[in-house]
């Protein structure tokens, strides 16, 4: 068997993309409720700082409709993390489905808690804590 060589990519950041319907609506959301900051570079996209140095971008277009996690942010503690959010006015899904089951808006399996909720524009986003 031939061993895997790694190409450029493997030191290389990554970062999401999130569609936006209204530029605005996402930067007040990104920055008032889950309280990031927001760089804008233009009129159409926002650049979202998250931590560890990591950022996400959200650019303008018509509405689109993904029915996945679009983006995970890993957190230390899950539920004072909800419990945060919530405060800010964040509602968090209910899932029962067969891969995943939430009790009180998480989910637990082998490795992780997991939690989700939408942001302004319908994206779903997840929380997770690993174990």
């Amino acid at each position: 068997m031939t061993p895997i060589t790694a190409s450029r990519l493997a030191t290389s950041s990554a970062y999401a993309v999130l569609p936006a319907e209204d530029i605005g609506r996402a930067r007040k959301f990104y920055e008032e409720k889950l309280g990031l900051e927001v760089e804008s570079p233009s009129p159409t996209e926002l650049f979202v700082s998250a931590g560890s140095g990591t950022k996400f971008m959200v650019y303008e277009r018509a509405r689109t409709k993904a029915e996945h996690t679009v983006m995970t942010f890993v957190v230390d503690d899950l539920k004072a993390t909800m419990s945060d959010l919530a405060s800010r006015g964040i509602v968090f899904e209910e899932y029962d489905l067969p891969s995943v089951k939430t009790v009180s808006g998480i989910a637990e399996s082998p490795t992780e808690l997991a939690a989700w909720f939408t942001d302004s524009e319908g994206n779903i986003i997840n929380l997770a804590q690993m174990k």
